[in-house]
């Protein structure tokens, strides 16, 4: 049976990250992916003072919910979070999962409230950066509001994706495409593009592409079986990338 074997140096930094809430941005080896790029080290510095880094999320454990009052966003410093929403007939809604260098908490810019549940999906940490000290910021560093703008328009992108996602796709087009989803924004981290674990349950991965879970199990069965993936518990090993950019539609 094949091995997961994607140690590198980033995953070995994050592992420090875990340990050590103290490491600067400048230090921090999700700089590039993260809020301070382009920044200068003087504005770094500011920046740095904000900051306020965060002991472990236990999994299941909540990072904010929609009755909490919004003061800050959040950047994923180690592990993983999923956010949901909840429907007016009381099932939960996933919108998304969020990796190292990515934000939570963008949605509540425009009505200063969190509009999601966000929910550590593992051991987790992350970066907290109070809103009216990032505003304060803001005023004397162009640079940290255009970034920010940046991650705005990013997650706007994504919820426009995801929309296309789960009207205009078939099942097995939903999970190739959130196969290589991952794939790319693992890639983007310095991990491996084809192999990965998926540290949601799959009953979350049915829910965020509106499908049954029974389904999503069928797929990943059958595309297993076709060669295109290997199956190692929460691993999933990508064998054939290019038949599965051709089932995306």
């Amino acid at each position: 049976m094949a091995q997961m074997n994607n140690v590198t140096p980033l995953f070995k930094d994050m592992a420090k990250l875990e340990h050590d809430h103290r490491v600067a941005c400048q230090e921090c080896s999700l700089y590039r992916l993260c809020l301070p790029l382009g920044l200068h080290n003087k504005d770094l510095a500011q920046l740095d003072k904000i900051i306020k880094r965060s002991q472990s999320h236990k999994r299941g454990e909540a990072l904010f919910t929609t009755e909490h009052a919004f003061k800050s966003l959040y950047v994923v410093r180690s592990g993983s979070f999923k956010t949901t929403i909840s429907a007016t007939n009381g099932r939960e809604q996933v919108t998304g999962f969020y990796f190292p260098g990515e934000f939570i908490g963008l949605d509540a810019l425009y009505q200063e409230s969190y509009q999601s549940n966000a929910q550590a999906l593992e051991t987790s940490s992350v970066c907290e950066l109070p809103f009216d000290s990032l505003q304060e910021l803001g005023k004397d560093m162009p640079q940290l509001q255009v970034q920010l703008l940046s991650r705005l328009s990013k997650e706007l992108s994504g919820d426009k994706s995801l929309m296309l996602l789960l009207g205009k796709k078939t099942a097995d087009e939903k999970l190739a495409t959130f196969l290589l989803s991952f794939s790319k924004r693992f890639s983007d981290r310095g991990f491996s593009a084809t192999e990965f674990h998926l540290t949601m349950s799959r009953g979350d991965i049915a829910n965020h592409l509106g499908l049954a879970v029974e389904t999503v199990s069928r797929v990943f069965s059958r595309f297993q079986e076709e060669g295109l993936i290997t199956i190692l518990g929460k691993g999933i090993v990508l064998r054939d990338i290019a038949k599965i950019k051709g089932l995306c539609g």
